[in-house]
């Protein structure tokens, strides 16, 4: 089926992965570090107990840009899959696994609360020790996070190479994608990942940025786009 509107999907495309970069933002470095210090689980007991409304919000906000991640997978995969349908599938794959990896991860976020404010029981432990455990889980889901970036490697990776091969959205927005993506697949390797973050995260932030900003300011060409689809309605025949 030809698709009705291209443009339409691209810039919901556009400000769904926007919503998705605001929320992970605003509930890591507004909340998550506000909060969290792994040096110190003592510390990091208290400010959960003392703000226990605003840490549940961050993993409100955790939820929701998930939520929009996942809308923003399908909507790239249409916009995309002209260009190459079994890639377009594979980018949806790796992004879908991600997304499973670090959803998971935040029951791991929000359970130390639980933990901490006498939810969970554990008789016959100290407070130290239960504080103790509450930072181990926070730090698994700060692990399981980081490996949902390997994933988000592979299909930024794809996702880049179909936009430098679709002609109708801009090659050099294929490569800074295919380069976003490089940076994010050090996270196959966790020690090297952590030690590039902060280059990885700011580059990929400014391809993200610079995708979305022509998503919604731009759209594609839709002449472009209907000749691709073209193209491959009729390999499908």
């Amino acid at each position: 089926m030809a698709t009705a509107s291209p443009n339409l999907l691209a810039r919901l495309a556009g400000v769904f992965f926007l919503l998705t970069i605001i929320g992970g933002i605003i509930a890591q470095a507004f909340i998550s570090e506000r909060l969290i210090n792994f040096a110190d689980a003592a510390a990091t007991a208290n400010n959960i107990l003392a703000n226990k409304g605003l840490f549940q919000i961050g993993f409100t906000i955790y939820l929701i840009e998930m939520a929009c991640q996942v809308t923003t997978a399908m909507l790239l995969y249409r916009l995309l899959q002209p260009v190459n349908r079994s890639v377009a599938l594979l980018m949806l794959l790796f992004e879908f696994t991600g997304i499973v990896i670090k959803t998971f991860a935040r029951v791991f976020y929000i359970t130390p609360m639980y933990l901490l404010d006498g939810r969970i029981t554990f008789p016959g432990m100290e407070a130290g020790q239960i504080q103790s455990i509450a930072l181990l889980l926070l730090k698994v889901n700060d692990y399981g996070a980081a490996t949902a970036l390997a994933f988000f490697g592979f299909s930024t990776l794809l996702g880049g190479y179909l936009v430098f091969r679709s002609t109708y959205l801009p090659r050099w927005l294929g490569v800074v994608g295919m380069i976003a993506g490089l940076g994010w697949l050090t996270f196959i390797y966790p020690p090297l990942g952590y030690t590039v973050f902060m280059f990885a995260a700011l580059f990929g932030l400014a391809a993200a940025i610079a995708k979305i900003f022509w998503l919604i300011v731009f759209g594609v060409d839709e002449d472009k786009f209907r000749a691709v689809e073209a193209i491959q309605a009729e390999t499908r025949l």
